[in-house]
């Protein structure tokens, strides 16, 4: 008798992919695309042009070429790449995030293309990299960053479940920064490890985000309970304020240790923002408000930096040639731009050599901007990041549990907060902080955490597999079972 034969072990099946198209994406970003390429040409031209005017030679003779076709080529044609990915992997995600950012990151390329290149320089081996090329680097790398978590993240379980590690992550990042960091402009910033160099609060808005999102999704019924009174206030549990007061010292701190008020500024207007999403309570909202204008009185007094910060605020052109030259050019700068701007490439980056404004590439992005694109420009920038937003709170209104609502939400409200604060800095409506403008502004640590930011989104974003068509369920359409008002129902864990 001839012994059965065993049966070959079947080999993993690999996953197949179910192209689907995106045609709201493609003509979004194919406006892009367009919108880029004339901004681009106008900068080479008015380049050209003001060169030829100083050599005394014919402005006619110069054509319509962006100042570095090649770079505003590459970063269209790694869109376009994520694009495709989008496309062949077939989920179903947001389809105005990437053409939105897109646009962001492109006008914060034609920036970099427009100032001088020595300033930034980085040597990687035998080639030396400016300005323009170092910000076409990170993009590249951040488009990256992009599609591979919209791509790869299907669950979000090992965010929720390791929220104390990642806070412990953050605190070990402002404790690295504060022994290694180093000064930058009486600020310590930035973090340098070998031949890298960032700052680590950028990547803490991220982290601080998801940890606020799963300890509010675990605690949002008790939160909302009142059952402790301080004096006419009617506050939740008191083992539930300890998180709270936390947050309150850490904003704070993070003013004392690393000299950072647009940080401390930011981390704890996005744990007010979130607080009142997971809670509906405006009581706390003015409450952590009531207490972070107290601690910030009480740090004027203390420290001569928060004074002096916030003195050149009121005041700027009181010592207008010193600590105030900055917020005096950028001033100067918005008002030479008017409604509509002096057109891209015809501002003044530089007088007898030097910069107006030293931090244009990362301070104060939005006064060049300003001075060549004009008020109407301005307002199409902002108007990009309210787009982000509002696409970030739709995906956290349709999430299908608290934690992706609430971490939807945060990340949104984490890239608009910021940009409201640097926009509010730069207009002298709040004191200079020392944070960077979303997406646009120069600077690795930046671009990366936006980045992750974008991504978790658009995972966030998949309203996962459409439902089969008629002939694939032998002529009936499965429907997924609702819950209440035809929502999903939520997630337990």
């Amino acid at each position: 008798m001839t012994p059965l034969a065993r049966p070959r072990a079947a080999l993993p099946a690999l996953p197949r992919l179910h192209p689907r198209p995106r045609n709201v994406e493609l003509a979004l970003l194919l406006l892009t695309a367009a919108a880029l390429t004339v901004g681009g040409a106008s900068l080479g031209a008015t380049e050209r042009w003001l060169a030829a005017q100083s050599a005394g030679e014919t402005p006619a003779s110069f054509g319509f070429a962006p100042p570095d076709p090649r770079g505003l080529a590459v970063y269209l044609a790694a869109l376009l790449a994520v694009h495709v990915a989008f496309v062949l992997a077939g989920r179903r995600t947001d389809q105005i995030l990437l053409p939105t950012v897109g646009m962001l990151g492109g006008i914060g390329l034609l920036l970099m293309q427009r100032l001088p290149q020595d300033l930034v320089t980085q040597s990687l081996g035998a080639m030396v990299l400016g300005l323009g090329q170092l910000q076409l680097l990170w993009l590249a790398i951040s488009l990256g960053v992009i599609a591979i978590l919209a791509l790869a993240v299907r669950s979000d379980r090992w965010l929720r479940a390791y929220k104390y590690t990642w806070a412990a992550a953050g605190i070990t990042l402002l404790a690295m920064t504060f022994l290694l960091g180093s000064d930058v402009n009486g600020a310590r910033l930035t973090l340098s490890i070998g031949p890298l160099s960032g700052q680590p609060s950028e990547l803490l808005k991220v982290i601080l985000v998801v940890f606020l999102a799963a300890y509010l999704s675990e605690n949002r019924a008790l939160l909302a309970v009142e059952t402790t009174r301080l004096g006419p206030l009617r506050l939740p549990p008191v083992p539930y304020l300890a998180p709270m007061v936390a947050m309150w010292a850490i904003a704070l701190g993070v003013v004392v240790v690393q000299r950072d008020l647009g940080a401390a500024l930011l981390f704890f207007a996005v744990f007010l923002s979130l607080l009142f999403v997971a809670t509906g309570r405006v009581s706390y909202v003015a409450g952590g408000l009531a207490l972070f204008l107290a601690g910030s009185f009480v740090l004027y007094h203390l420290f001569p930096y928060v004074q002096g910060r916030v003195d050149n605020w009121l005041d700027p052109f009181r010592d207008p040639l010193g600590q105030g030259f900055q917020t005096v050019q950028a001033l100067y700068a918005f008002a030479r731009g008017g409604l509509v701007g002096v057109g891209l490439g015809a501002g003044l980056p530089t007088i007898s050599g030097n910069l107006p404004v030293p931090a244009v590439h990362t301070d104060y992005p939005l006064a060049a901007l300003g001075e060549e694109l004009g008020l109407m420009g301005l307002l199409a920038i902002l108007g990009l990041y309210l787009v982000v937003v509002e696409r970030g709170l739709r995906i956290a209104a349709a999430a299908r549990d608290d934690f992706r609502a609430l971490l939807a939400a945060g990340l949104s409200l984490v890239i608009g907060v910021q940009a409201l604060i640097i926009a509010a800095g730069n207009l002298k409506l709040i004191p200079l902080t020392g944070i960077t403008l979303p997406l646009i502004s120069y600077g690795g640590s930046s671009l990366l955490a936006n980045a992750i930011a974008v991504g978790l989104l658009l995972a966030l974003s998949d309203e996962g597999e459409s439902p089969a068509s008629p002939g694939a369920t032998g002529g009936r359409t499965r429907t997924p079972r609702r819950g209440r008002r035809g929502l999903p129902p939520r997630e337990t864990t």
